[in-house]
Protein backbone atom coordinates (compact mmCIF):
# COMPACT_ATOMS: atom_id res chain seq x y z
CA UNK A 1 0.00 0.00 0.00
CA UNK A 2 1.20 3.25 -0.98
CA UNK A 3 2.03 5.16 2.14
CA UNK A 4 -0.23 8.36 2.22
CA UNK A 5 1.04 11.93 1.38
CA UNK A 6 0.96 14.70 3.45
CA UNK A 7 -1.52 16.26 1.35
CA UNK A 8 -4.03 13.43 1.65
CA UNK A 9 -3.76 13.31 4.82
CA UNK A 10 -5.03 16.60 5.31
CA UNK A 11 -7.50 16.61 2.82
CA UNK A 12 -8.89 13.09 4.46
CA UNK A 13 -7.88 14.77 7.89
CA UNK A 14 -11.14 17.75 6.17
CA UNK A 15 -13.41 15.20 5.96
CA UNK A 16 -13.17 13.45 9.11
CA UNK A 17 -13.82 16.94 10.37
CA UNK A 18 -16.81 17.94 8.40
CA UNK A 19 -18.05 14.26 9.30
CA UNK A 20 -17.50 14.11 12.94
CA UNK A 21 -19.07 18.01 12.97
CA UNK A 22 -22.70 16.41 11.16
CA UNK A 23 -22.49 13.48 13.85
CA UNK A 24 -21.66 15.44 16.70
CA UNK A 25 -23.16 18.85 16.86
CA UNK A 26 -23.70 19.34 20.19
CA UNK A 27 -20.24 17.97 21.21
CA UNK A 28 -18.98 19.48 24.70
CA UNK A 29 -17.24 19.19 27.75
CA UNK A 30 -19.18 15.91 29.89
CA UNK A 31 -17.68 17.55 32.54
CA UNK A 32 -20.08 19.60 34.94
CA UNK A 33 -18.95 22.93 35.98
CA UNK A 34 -20.41 26.43 36.43
CA UNK A 35 -17.60 28.72 36.73
CA UNK A 36 -13.83 28.75 35.69
CA UNK A 37 -12.62 27.54 38.65
CA UNK A 38 -14.94 24.46 39.02
CA UNK A 39 -13.54 23.12 35.51
CA UNK A 40 -9.95 23.71 36.36
CA UNK A 41 -10.66 21.12 40.05
CA UNK A 42 -12.44 19.17 37.90
CA UNK A 43 -10.22 18.45 35.47
CA UNK A 44 -7.32 18.05 38.15
CA UNK A 45 -9.55 14.83 39.44
CA UNK A 46 -10.24 13.76 36.30
CA UNK A 47 -6.77 12.61 35.56
CA UNK A 48 -7.67 8.64 35.47
CA UNK A 49 -11.07 8.81 36.27
CA UNK A 50 -14.09 8.84 34.23
CA UNK A 51 -16.05 12.27 33.76
CA UNK A 52 -19.04 10.45 35.08
CA UNK A 53 -17.47 9.81 38.14
CA UNK A 54 -16.03 12.81 38.91
CA UNK A 55 -19.02 14.63 38.34
CA UNK A 56 -20.27 12.34 41.15
CA UNK A 57 -18.23 13.64 43.32
CA UNK A 58 -18.20 17.47 42.47
CA UNK A 59 -21.90 17.62 43.01
CA UNK A 60 -20.73 17.87 47.04
CA UNK A 61 -17.32 18.98 46.25
CA UNK A 62 -18.66 22.19 44.68
CA UNK A 63 -21.63 22.49 47.30
CA UNK A 64 -18.87 22.44 50.49
CA UNK A 65 -15.91 25.07 47.99
CA UNK A 66 -17.43 27.81 46.04
CA UNK A 67 -14.14 29.56 45.73
CA UNK A 68 -10.70 29.10 45.14
CA UNK A 69 -9.87 30.54 49.18
CA UNK A 70 -12.71 27.92 50.06
CA UNK A 71 -10.31 25.31 48.76
CA UNK A 72 -7.56 26.47 50.51
CA UNK A 73 -9.33 26.43 54.28
CA UNK A 74 -10.66 23.11 53.85
CA UNK A 75 -8.81 20.51 55.77
CA UNK A 76 -6.61 17.66 53.72
CA UNK A 77 -8.05 14.86 55.56
CA UNK A 78 -11.76 16.52 54.25
CA UNK A 79 -10.92 17.15 50.78
CA UNK A 80 -9.22 13.93 50.29
CA UNK A 81 -11.98 12.10 51.40
CA UNK A 82 -14.67 13.89 49.39
CA UNK A 83 -12.17 13.04 46.42
CA UNK A 84 -11.54 10.00 47.47
CA UNK A 85 -13.09 7.53 44.57
CA UNK A 86 -11.14 9.54 42.17
CA UNK A 87 -8.46 7.40 42.41
CA UNK A 88 -4.66 8.67 43.80
CA UNK A 89 -7.07 10.97 46.01
CA UNK A 90 -3.82 12.00 48.31
CA UNK A 91 -2.13 13.49 45.04
CA UNK A 92 -5.02 14.79 43.80
CA UNK A 93 -6.05 16.53 46.99
CA UNK A 94 -2.56 18.28 47.38
CA UNK A 95 -2.49 19.82 44.07
CA UNK A 96 -6.43 20.99 44.27
CA UNK A 97 -4.78 22.44 47.98
CA UNK A 98 -1.54 24.14 46.42
CA UNK A 99 -3.42 25.29 42.94
CA UNK A 100 -5.80 26.78 44.93
CA UNK A 101 -2.99 28.57 47.16
CA UNK A 102 -1.31 29.93 44.37
CA UNK A 103 -4.62 31.06 42.66
CA UNK A 104 -5.56 33.23 45.58
CA UNK A 105 -1.96 34.00 46.19
CA UNK A 106 -0.76 35.29 42.85
CA UNK A 107 -4.16 35.51 41.19
CA UNK A 108 -6.73 37.29 43.52
CA UNK A 109 -8.59 34.06 43.62
CA UNK A 110 -9.03 33.98 39.65
CA UNK A 111 -8.53 31.10 37.38
CA UNK A 112 -6.07 32.99 34.97
CA UNK A 113 -6.29 32.89 30.94
CA UNK A 114 -2.50 32.01 29.98
CA UNK A 115 -0.74 28.79 28.90
CA UNK A 116 2.12 29.94 31.48
CA UNK A 117 0.43 30.90 34.17
CA UNK A 118 -2.04 28.03 34.39
CA UNK A 119 0.88 25.02 33.40
CA UNK A 120 2.91 27.05 36.46
CA UNK A 121 0.20 25.84 38.51
CA UNK A 122 0.40 22.80 40.60
CA UNK A 123 -1.72 19.25 39.13
CA UNK A 124 -2.17 21.63 36.05
CA UNK A 125 -0.51 20.34 33.00
CA UNK A 126 -1.03 21.41 29.03
CA UNK A 127 -3.96 19.30 28.92
CA UNK A 128 -5.61 20.54 31.73
CA UNK A 129 -4.74 24.28 30.62
CA UNK A 130 -6.07 23.28 27.12
CA UNK A 131 -9.49 22.26 28.77
CA UNK A 132 -9.72 25.10 30.92
CA UNK A 133 -8.81 27.69 27.94
CA UNK A 134 -10.99 26.24 25.31
CA UNK A 135 -14.43 25.82 27.74
CA UNK A 136 -13.97 28.27 30.78
CA UNK A 137 -12.73 31.21 28.23
CA UNK A 138 -13.60 29.94 24.73
CA UNK A 139 -9.41 30.06 23.78
CA UNK A 140 -7.61 27.85 21.13
CA UNK A 141 -4.27 28.01 22.51
CA UNK A 142 -3.82 24.15 21.67
CA UNK A 143 -5.34 20.37 21.40
CA UNK A 144 -6.75 18.45 24.34
CA UNK A 145 -5.27 15.25 23.74
CA UNK A 146 -6.32 12.37 26.44
CA UNK A 147 -6.62 8.76 25.94
CA UNK A 148 -9.83 9.26 23.13
CA UNK A 149 -7.98 11.40 21.46
CA UNK A 150 -4.52 9.57 21.20
CA UNK A 151 -6.03 6.98 20.30
CA UNK A 152 -8.44 7.73 17.96
CA UNK A 153 -6.18 9.90 15.89
CA UNK A 154 -3.47 7.13 15.37
CA UNK A 155 -6.26 4.76 14.44
CA UNK A 156 -7.24 7.38 11.90
CA UNK A 157 -3.63 7.94 10.91
CA UNK A 158 -3.74 11.59 11.31
CA UNK A 159 -0.19 11.25 13.19
CA UNK A 160 2.56 8.10 14.30
CA UNK A 161 3.42 10.13 16.90
CA UNK A 162 2.81 8.40 20.53
CA UNK A 163 3.31 11.32 23.19
CA UNK A 164 0.45 13.94 24.25
CA UNK A 165 2.68 16.40 23.00
CA UNK A 166 4.13 15.58 19.74
CA UNK A 167 0.28 14.36 19.09
CA UNK A 168 -1.25 17.75 19.98
CA UNK A 169 1.61 19.66 17.84
CA UNK A 170 0.73 17.76 14.35
CA UNK A 171 -3.39 18.18 15.23
CA UNK A 172 -2.48 21.87 15.69
CA UNK A 173 -0.72 21.82 12.23
CA UNK A 174 -3.78 19.54 10.81
CA UNK A 175 -6.82 21.47 12.29
CA UNK A 176 -8.05 25.04 11.97
CA UNK A 177 -7.32 26.69 14.93
CA UNK A 178 -10.64 27.84 15.15
CA UNK A 179 -11.74 24.19 15.56
CA UNK A 180 -8.72 23.21 18.41
CA UNK A 181 -11.47 22.98 21.46
CA UNK A 182 -14.34 21.43 19.60
CA UNK A 183 -12.31 18.72 17.81
CA UNK A 184 -10.86 16.87 21.00
CA UNK A 185 -14.92 17.01 22.19
CA UNK A 186 -15.83 15.21 18.51
CA UNK A 187 -12.98 12.42 19.41
CA UNK A 188 -13.78 12.40 23.00
CA UNK A 189 -17.67 11.52 22.02
CA UNK A 190 -16.37 9.62 18.90
CA UNK A 191 -13.86 7.47 21.06
CA UNK A 192 -16.76 6.86 23.65
CA UNK A 193 -20.02 6.27 21.64
CA UNK A 194 -18.37 4.46 18.66
CA UNK A 195 -14.83 3.81 18.31
CA UNK A 196 -14.35 1.71 21.74
CA UNK A 197 -10.79 1.14 22.49
CA UNK A 198 -11.09 -2.46 22.40
CA UNK A 199 -14.35 -3.28 20.68
CA UNK A 200 -15.01 -0.46 17.84
CA UNK A 201 -18.08 -0.30 15.97
CA UNK A 202 -16.68 0.17 12.62
CA UNK A 203 -19.84 -1.45 10.88
CA UNK A 204 -21.98 1.42 12.72
CA UNK A 205 -18.88 3.63 11.87
CA UNK A 206 -20.10 7.14 10.35
CA UNK A 207 -16.19 8.25 9.60
CA UNK A 208 -15.34 4.78 8.87
CA UNK A 209 -15.01 5.12 4.57
CA UNK A 210 -12.21 8.03 6.33
CA UNK A 211 -10.75 5.19 8.52
CA UNK A 212 -7.35 3.45 7.20
CA UNK A 213 -8.20 0.68 10.01
CA UNK A 214 -11.16 -0.10 8.78
CA UNK A 215 -9.96 -0.20 4.93
CA UNK A 216 -7.39 -2.64 5.76
CA UNK A 217 -10.03 -4.77 7.63
CA UNK A 218 -12.35 -4.80 4.60
CA UNK A 219 -9.47 -6.09 1.97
Amino acid sequence: MARETAAARAARAQEILAALARTYPQAHCELDYSTPLELLIATILSAQCTDKRVNIVTKELFRVCKSAADFVALPQEQLEEIVHTTGFFRAKAKNIKACCTALVERHGGEVPRTMDELTALAGVGRKTANVVLGNAFGLNVGVVVDTHVQRLTARLGLTRETTPEKIEQDMMRLVPCEQWAVFSHWLIWHGRRRCDARKPDCAQCEIATLCPRVGVKQK
